[in-house]
């Protein structure tokens, strides 16, 4: 029951809406205690105020909708729970909560495979090939679940019988683009579906570079199929340096000046085809405290 209550806390306490919630993710873990938290309304010191009195929380309430949430098939995993992505939880943006549709496998080896929405032909058949061959080789293939470039990934990943992760820029009632709501079914259903966002929340343009935050930090490694300056993709590829992760960059991204300057950094792998990773599977797995705290 404590750790319910924990968990209703955290519901409770990010709700209050006083505080970002990365400060509230960084103070649950220094106190150790989201009751304690919400209950003291003070800072780790003892001595600021973390947000005004309020109204007391019934926190049995917040259980009953928890609930209700896991009868849906949403499953509420915080920052406190032992089954918080490990490799996530590394990470800055690391977000408070997830909710979790499908099955966890935290000790699996994660790639996410990621790109435009507007691929050329030659990008989609990168990026099946790439996927498909990450998946036969018991890879879980992570993707953000868009257009284009993350549809053929999770949907080559699913047809060859592997495992995909789909990391959303909505809450789980909701599917962006409307067009894949049979994937996101069919993934929840053979892999997993992750959202950082609240059940209903709608996709907005802040919601996208929050999941590629998410998705970097929990893929042990990102390739990049195709991406334009301005696109989550690009951002993603730099948060994963950011998170001394690997990057794998086609080598058609070099007519890109963002991509030809991630390729002089270190862990930047520039790639013809997909047996240019394959190669490297075995030297992603990071030793002990190899993993930069970003």
């Amino acid at each position: 029951m404590d750790r319910d209550l924990e968990r209703a806390a955290v519901v409770a306490l990010l709700r209050r809406g006083n505080r970002s919630w990365p400060e509230l993710t960084d103070q649950i873990e220094s106190v150790g205690s989201t009751r304690e938290v919400l209950e003291s309304g003070l800072d780790v010191s003892g001595q600021g105020a973390l947000f005004e009195a309020g109204p007391d929380v019934d926190l049995e309430a917040v259980l009953a909708e928890i609930a209700a949430w896991e009868r849906e098939g949403m499953r509420l995993v915080t920052i406190l729970d032992k089954d918080y992505p490990l490799y996530l939880r590394l990470v800055h943006q690391r977000p408070p909560f997830l909710f979790l549709r499908g099955t966890s496998l935290e000790e699996d080896l994660r790639v996410a495979v990621v790109g435009t929405r507007t691929p050329t032909p030659e990008g989609i058949a990168h990026a099946r090939a790439i996927a498909g061959g990450l998946a036969e080789r018991g890879v879980t293939v992570v993707s953000g679940l868009a257009a284009g470039i993350d549809t053929a990934a999770h949907g080559t990943a699913l047809a060859v019988g592997g495992r995909s992760v789909a990391v959303i820029g909505t809450g789980l009632r909701r599917t962006y683009p409307a067009q894949n709501a049979r994937l996101q079914q069919e993934i929840a259903e053979r892999g997993l579906v992750m959202s950082q966002f609240w059940p209903d929340a709608p996709p907005t343009k802040t919601s996208f570079p929050m999941r590629n935050a998410v998705m970097s930090g929990y893929s042990l490694a990102t390739v990049v199929v195709e991406a334009a300056y301005r696109s989550g993709a690009r951002m993603q590829a730099r948060l994963a340096l950011e998170h001394g992760r690997r990057v794998f960059l086609m080598r058609s991204l070099m007519t890109h000046e963002w991509a030809r300057e991630y390729a002089r950094r270190p862990n930047t792998t520039v790639i013809d085809g997909p047996d240019d990773v394959f190669r490297q599977l075995g030297s992603l797995v990071p030793a002990a405290g190899e993993l930069t705290w970003a």
